[in-house]
């Protein structure tokens, strides 16, 4: 099992996890953001985790995106993985909408995050049903 990178735990707050995942929302109040990150130690990229991980972590980030886009009514569902800044794989599943600060391009590196106040938390995370999750 791996750790959290140090910028992964500060710029994200707990959502849940499951065998392979932890689960993680970005604390910005201009998105909705969830970041799943694979719990493998020394995981840069996505093809080196073993065939029938892969599979499942494609699993849990589809279902993630598929509930993320129920809850928020989404435009677009942005997912990437980057990793040019933090190299821990860590996938972004990001709700979009025309009318965001960042819409068309990208939200990385854009304008300043606007954190939660201690304790807040976004109301589409209490509409999330994670069971979804479940055995996966």
């Amino acid at each position: 099992m791996s750790t959290l990178h140090p910028r992964l735990a500060a710029d994200t707050r707990a959502l849940g996890e499951t065998a392979l995942c932890w689960l993680r929302w970005m604390n910005d109040q201009r998105f909705a953001w969830i970041i799943v990150v694979p719990k493998r130690e020394g995981l840069r990229e996505w093809h080196h985790l073993p065939a029938d991980e892969q599979v499942e972590l494609l699993r849990q980030v589809n279902a993630l995106a598929g509930q993320l886009e129920r809850v928020t009514g989404a435009d677009k569902i942005n997912i990437g993985a980057l990793g040019n800044m933090v190299p821990q794989l860590h996938i972004h599943v990001i709700a979009r909408f025309a009318d965001d600060p960042c819409w068309p391009g990208p939200v990385w590196g854009q304008g300043q995050p606007q954190p939660w106040p201690e304790g807040g938390r976004p109301d589409w995370l209490n509409q999330l049903d994670l069971a979804v999750l479940e055995g996966m």
